[in-house]
């Protein structure tokens, strides 16, 4: 049974945080493979209304957590099924990327950010607002390096992947991600936006919109997403600290349905040799001060984060609105570290 407790570390923790003003509110959850063993939240659902805290049920733009949510789950269900062969070159199975650079690359590649996929998304800027037009751009890029030789994080990997799995599957990314992971997982709360009103109410605003005049509220921040109508590879994805507790509760012991054990085990190791950063499937390694503690996480640029350990039989989730206050991701990192620091290490 899970705790709603305000006098564990986390829960001052947090606490601070929004009395700082490092953030309006946030929710919070941490657990095993049981269960949610303890949850919380902090602060305000919108600091315009300062009447409604947040609550467990408050829905978060969880920016690029959309990464393992839906791409990363979607993508093992592809892998566990014998569809999708991580190390075969893209060009070789899927007919938009032949004889395109990206036609080199493999799956493999872009899982770990080995790619040479250019840093920047910039898609409106190089390729216009058409969606297919954007799709061919990105397809025909040239690449910064050559595939395997270098890590670099970009935005565009979960975005290949994401047409990749939908080319494979024949159907979008947002159905095969209810289909194949939040429904197998009991993830009511979650889906891609736009968000309908009534589920709008209960979001966490982010950042303020010169175009509309008002702070985005069930809307997806990323500005790619939402060239692309609010679902792609990159982000889009809007859940509740429950239901991400119940994916990370699936990722230490996968129920039948959905992705595997051996999927799980494949990404959170190394698969980058000796390059640095280094890098699972699309997880890596946490920042801390002993990264080869077996803790595994992805961030997201709205404030939002996820934690998990096999080898701790441990996770955790931490989701925030920190991008309604400022884009300076120093101050939320300090506290995300902390956080981490609690749930895993006891301190």
């Amino acid at each position: 049974m899970a705790q709603l407790s305000e006098e564990t570390p986390a829960a001052r923790l947090l606490a601070g945080a929004v009395r700082d003003g490092i953030c309006p509110g946030a929710a919070w959850a941490v657990g095993d493979a049981t269960g949610t063993l303890h949850e919380g939240t902090a602060g305000l659902l919108d600091p315009a209304r300062p009447g409604e805290p947040v609550r467990p049920d408050t829905l978060y733009d969880v920016a690029s957590l959309t990464k393992i949510l839906a791409v990363w789950g979607v993508v093992g269900t592809l892998v566990d099924a014998g569809k999708l062969d991580l190390a075969a070159p893209l060009g070789t199975y899927w007919p938009a990327a032949a004889g395109r650079p990206v036609g080199d690359v493999t799956a493999h590649q872009l899982l770990t950010h080995t790619a040479g996929m250019p840093l920047r998304a910039n898609l409106r800027f190089l390729y216009g607002s058409d969606p297919q037009d954007v799709r061919d751009g990105v397809l025909a890029e040239p690449l910064r390096h050559r595939p395997g030789a270098a890590v670099a994080y970009t935005d565009r990997a979960a975005l290949v992947l994401g047409w990749l799995a939908e080319h494979l599957a024949g159907r979008p990314l947002a159905r095969l991600a209810g289909e194949r992971v939040w429904g197998p997982l009991g993830m009511a709360g979650t889906r891609f936006g736009p968000l309908p009103p009534g589920e709008a109410a209960r979001c966490a605003p982010t950042e303020y919109d010169e175009e509309t005049g008002r702070h985005l509220r069930g809307t997806v921040h990323d500005f790619s997403a939402r060239l692309l109508g609010g679902a792609c590879g990159i982000a889009g994805v809007f859940t509740t600290s429950g239901d991400t507790g119940r994916f990370l509760r699936g990722v230490l012991d996968p129920p039948p349905g959905t992705f595997s054990a051996a999927w799980t085990a494949a990404s959170l190791r190394v698969g980058t040799g000796a390059l640095v950063p280094p890098r699972g499937l699309l997880w890596h390694p946490a920042p801390g001060p002993s990264p080869a503690g077996g803790v595994w996480a992805h961030f997201g640029f709205t404030g939002t984060a996820m934690w998990v350990s096999p080898a701790r039989g441990r996770w955790a989730v931490l989701l925030t609105n920190r991008l309604y206050v400022t884009r300076d991701p120093g101050p939320l990192a300090r506290v995300r570290e902390a956080f981490r620091a609690h749930v895993f290490e006891g301190s």
